[in-house]
C-alpha cells in the first residue's frame, strides 16, 4: 500500500483513456445515475471526489465531470449507439485510474473495449525510477 506521505516536488500520474460499448441506452441518458456511479467507482478505486457535475444534452447524451483531489475524471455518453468515452487522470499513487475504469464498466454491465494508460510527469530523483 502506498505511503500517505508524498515528498514535495512529486509530479507524476496516470492518465487513462477508455471506450465502453454495449451499454443500455437508458443508463447512458440518466445523468443522476451516471454522476452517482462515477463518484462511487472513483472512490472505490481510492480517489478523493471533491465535486461531480453533469450536463444532459437534447435529444440525448450526458457529460459528467468529476473533480478529484488527485485530478479529474469525465465520461461522455452516446446512448444512440450504447457507448461512452471515459477519461480518468490521477496524480500520485493513492488512486488507481485503471481500476476505476474497470469498476465503471462493471457497473454499466460491460467491459472496456479499449483502454490506454499514459504515465505522465516525473518521479523524484531519489525514487530509483
Amino acid at each position: 500500500m502506498p505511503s500517505e506521505f508524498v515528498p514535495v516536488g512529486v509530479f507524476s500520474g496516470k492518465h487513462v483513456l477508455a471506450e465502453l460499448d454495449g451499454i443500455e441506452a437508458q443508463l447512458l441518458d440518466d445523468d443522476e445515475f451516471l454522476r452517482n456511479t462515477l463518484a462511487n467507482t472513483l472512490a472505490d478505486a481510492g480517489a478523493t471526489v471533491c465535486d461531480v457535475i453533469s450536463h444532459r444534452f437534447e435529444p440525448q447524451g450526458v457529460t459528467v465531470l468529476a473533480m478529484l483531489a488527485e485530478s479529474h475524471a469525465s465520461v461522455h455518453t452516446y446512448p444512440e449507439i450504447g457507448a461512452m468515452f471515459v477519461d480518468v487522470f490521477t496524480c500520485g499513487e493513492r488512486a488507481d485510474p485503471e481500476h476505476a475504469v474497470r469498476l465503471l464498466a462493471k457497473a454499466l454491465g460491460t467491459e472496456p473495449v479499449s483502454m490506454s494508460t499514459i504515465t505522465r510527469g516525473r518521479q523524484p530523483a531519489n525514487s530509483g525510477k
